[in-house]
């Protein structure tokens, strides 16, 4: 199949519409191709083709400067260099950054502490990621596991698809949203006017690759939990509707935030995070001050108080960019492995999610500090944060899991 660069849409859409689905020898004659996923429906016995619309779409410098008005016209955000204290939650929430696999992470604490704000004040740190243009996936072009199945077909055809970079998506789940909304849904009216099933994806489809954050998400409803779990676990979402199954990638960091007075997270969606991080309110007055003053700064004029910290900001995104590089060359010797699973065992952790996570924050850690080698100080200051959590709750303890953690972390690692 030659290159659909540089050819018009009507162009595009006709070779698109030539293009073999399946082994079958149906074919789509003389339909236009549509945002989302079109599923052709037959008499008889239902053989579904899926097929993603927009792929081969080239992006002129026009478009690009449109993109960049658009963002440049969004409400400005808060920027991350700028949040004074809350140390352990910025750590947490950069070492999901450079190592997404990490698994998220689960921001617990008093109302009123600019949870919120630091996560969404990521947007800015967040790394470009290579993207196949108009795929609603946002697959990756060069890694089978988090690339769609048509994107796949379209590759092994010897399609050329046209390569973008992007941003890495933020996603909110609100606490209101239907499961369709997740998850995606089939529009009817196209079904009934067109003759055609067309899958709308939803929120997860656009988390792939990114980050998907749920504030108050000890207030999200079970179905919606049991939603996030399956995908979670698999990185992947199955839609069943009208007689159609869809299955799409969903790997993405799941975020969290709530206050723990407003109720308790299921142990199983608990368990998903990779790692928990307290946030407590600031008592020392001279810093309350500090934060006070800042935010009406930024009240007053949110495009200057932005660009006094541009500088700051670059420098932690440089910082972010060196260390996913070098990411990969950590190394952690073995003997530091065993004392890790060896905290795990006796503090009694289910399952091995904690020793797993914890090797990947401690290298993820070494990594941002510009070392190749972990250190049982990275150990240290990461194994509360990914164990705490994961410890059996006792209601006649009164001693915080996390001085738990770091009580059996000095009594191994002596």
């Amino acid at each position: 199949m030659a290159s659909l660069l540089g050819t018009s849409s009507s162009a595009a859409a006709a070779i698109l519409a030539s293009t073999p689905l399946s082994s079958r020898s149906w074919q789509s004659q003389g339909r236009k191709f549509y945002g989302g996923i079109r599923v052709p429906v037959k008499k008889g016995r239902s053989q579904f083709h899926v097929a993603i619309s927009n792929v081969a779409t080239e992006i002129n410098p026009a478009q690009e400067q449109g993109q960049k008005l658009a963002e440049e016209s969004q409400r400005p955000v808060y920027p991350f260099a700028a949040i004074v204290g809350q140390d352990e939650m910025k750590l947490c929430l950069l070492l999901n950054v450079i190592d997404p696999k990490i698994g998220g992470v689960m921001i617990m604490g008093d109302r009123g502490t600019g949870k919120s704000t630091t996560v969404r004040s990521l947007v800015d740190l967040l790394p470009e990621i290579k993207v196949i243009s108009g795929d609603p996936f946002n697959s990756d072009p060069d890694d089978q596991e988090v690339m769609s199945a048509e994107v796949r077909d379209k590759l092994r055809s010897g399609q050329q698809l046209p390569i973008s970079r992007t941003k890495i998506n933020m996603v909110d789940l609100p606490l209101g949203a239907t499961e369709d909304r997740v998850c995606g849904t089939i529009d009817i009216e196209k079904a009934l006017t067109e003759g055609v099933k067309a899958f709308e994806p939803g929120l997860l489809a656009k988390a792939n690759r990114g980050i998907l954050y749920v504030d108050e998400v000890n207030l999200l409803d079970d179905h919606l939990v049991d939603v996030l779990l399956d995908s979670a676990a698999s990185g992947w979402n199955t839609v069943e509707r009208e007689g159609i199954s869809i299955s799409h990638p969903a790997r993405f960091i799941l975020i969290g935030s709530g206050n723990p007075e407003e109720g308790e997270l299921r142990p199983q969606l608990l368990d998903r995070f990779g790692m928990h991080a307290q946030v407590g309110t600031v008592r020392d007055a001279e810093l309350r001050v500090k934060i006070v003053e800042e935010r009406a700064r930024f009240d007053k004029n949110p495009k200057e108080f932005r660009e006094s910290y541009k500088a700051e900001q670059e420098k932690l995104q440089n910082q972010i960019d060196s260390a996913r590089n070098a990411l990969s060359a950590v190394t952690i010797d073995h003997d530091l492995r065993v004392k890790i699973s060896k905290v795990c065992a006796e503090l009694n952790v289910d399952g091995l999610r904690g020793d797993i996570v914890t090797n990947r924050a401690a290298r993820a850690l070494a990594a941002l500090k510009g070392r190749d080698k972990v250190t049982p100080e990275d150990i240290a200051t990461v194994i509360p944060n990914c164990l705490r959590h994961r410890l059996r709750k006792d209601p006649l303890e009164s001693i915080d899991s996390g001085v738990l953690v770091v009580e059996k972390f000095y009594e191994v690692f002596a």
